[in-house]
């Protein structure tokens, strides 16, 4: 469906106040550190006696320090019986020499995304999988580094989170790493399953806390492997695994690490809990014993959305009414070359989560998808379409669309995602 100048708007504008709300939040907690400052200064004699007391009293041993996880909050107050929120999740976002070359010489990546956009930002979270890092130029298949612009652009399109965890995520060591997350915060989205130091694992917990319109949603990423790369010694937790052999083969699954993760999330009582996974094979349909293995046990420790990233193709979804779970095991690619065949088209996954307010029961209710579709325009630069619009613009002979050969490509790959969320049962 494609969408009109004043739904757009609408659209936007109510991303813009989600924004605001969060800034307005932050300018809130910055004066309140101000007065606690101030209030510290002028307490600070009383402070120092009672913690004496304490310490005497305790036999000179002190509490150990707690630390808070990554958290965030905006429309907080639930509205009516029911409240029902929408996570919006995009598969891989390909770092390569046309993705790059994209933004143009200014490094400007609002016509990539400028279609889609409506769809990102309907979300009330919206999370992409980056496949690549962020550490300057040169950018590109090489080096496998976007440039920051390229985060921006989503922030504006109205992406939250940035999952980390996949092949990519130390293509460019620890430095590189570190130097991807600081630019995902700094643009205001928030990294997922990866961790500049060990200490700042251990301090986030391995998962990130949300409550949007009262609704308390648990965020959870983890990576086969990093394209058979092994992580530095004293660097061993920066990334959440799902396999103890992450470097080689891939069958060993990491059942403590996993587990861990999850009993940390168990303790903050969200309502939902998400797990993004980068896992299963390339280009391939096909779930290997261990994969449907790590399923099963992260649907037996709370979890109650599964979405998977890395075969770059899409795959089938799975959803249980009657326990409120959604295993989406692929959501193909969200930016990419396409092409190999299978590749050019991918899907933009809405989960509807509904909480009953007077019980506080949670569960999700339904999903529904959008295909993408990937292909250049008449500039040759790449773009990224809705694809059911895209059709509807060549059928209707909208001044900007699509070619004969691409609508062609289009219809097909309009069918085979059908096929590929619901294959039929042998």
């Amino acid at each position: 469906m494609a969408f009109g100048p004043e739904e757009l708007q609408r659209r936007r504008q109510e991303r813009q106040q989600r924004q605001q709300q969060r800034q307005q939040q932050a300018r809130q907690q910055q004066v309140m550190v101000k007065r606690l400052a101030i209030a510290g200064a002028v307490l600070v004699g009383v402070a120092i006696l009672l913690f004496a007391l304490s310490f005497a009293s305790s036999g000179g041993e002190s509490a150990p320090a707690q630390t808070e996880p990554t958290y965030a909050t905006y429309e907080t107050e639930p509205q009516g019986k029911e409240t029902v929120i929408r996570f919006t999740a995009v598969g891989d976002l390909n770092v390569t020499d046309k993705v790059v070359d994209a933004g143009g010489p200014g490094l400007d990546f609002t016509n990539l995304f400028s279609d889609v956009m409506p769809l990102l930002a309907d979300g009330d979270l919206t999370v992409v999988n980056l496949e690549g890092n962020l550490m300057g130029p040169p950018y590109g298949t090489s080096t496998c580094s976007a440039p920051s612009q390229m985060m921006q652009a989503l922030a504006v399109a109205g992406v939250d989170m940035v999952q980390l965890a996949n092949s990519r995520t130390i293509s460019n060591g620890i430095t590189g790493l570190n130097s991807t997350i600081n630019t995902v915060r700094s643009v205001g989205l928030v990294p997922l399953g990866a961790y500049a130091t060990e200490d700042d694992a251990e301090e986030n917990g391995g998962y990130t806390m949300w409550e949007v319109k009262g609704v308390r949603v648990a965020v959870v990423a983890f990576t086969k492997g990093m394209d058979n790369m092994a992580l530095p010694t004293g660097s061993e937790k920066c990334v959440n695994l799902l396999y103890n052999d992450y470097s080689s083969k891939y069958v060993d699954v990491n059942t403590e690490g996993i587990t861990d993760i999850l009993e940390r999330v168990s303790k903050e009582e969200p309502d939902v809990t998400v797990a993004m996974v980068h896992w299963g094979s390339e280009f391939n349909d096909t779930h290997s014993k261990s994969q449907l293995e790590i399923r099963d046990l992260l649907l037996q420790n709370g979890v109650d959305v599964i979405i998977g990233s890395h075969p770059h193709y899409v795959q089938e979804i799975e959803f249980n009414a009657s326990k409120g779970t959604l295993v989406a095991y692929s959501l193909g690619d969200f930016a990419g070359d396409g092409e190999r065949m299978g590749t050019e088209y991918g899907i933009v996954l809405n989960v509807e989560i509904t909480k009953n307010n007077e019980t506080g029961a949670t569960k999700v209710t339904g999903f529904h998808y959008e295909p993408i579709f990937i292909t250049e325009g008449k500039d040759g630069l790449l773009r990224i379409l809705r694809l059911d619009a895209a059709i509807g613009g060549y059928e209707s002979d909208f001044l900007d669309k699509v070619s004969p050969e691409v609508y062609e490509s289009m219809k097909n790959a309009r069918e085979r995602i059908e096929a590929r969320v619901a294959p039929k049962e042998d």
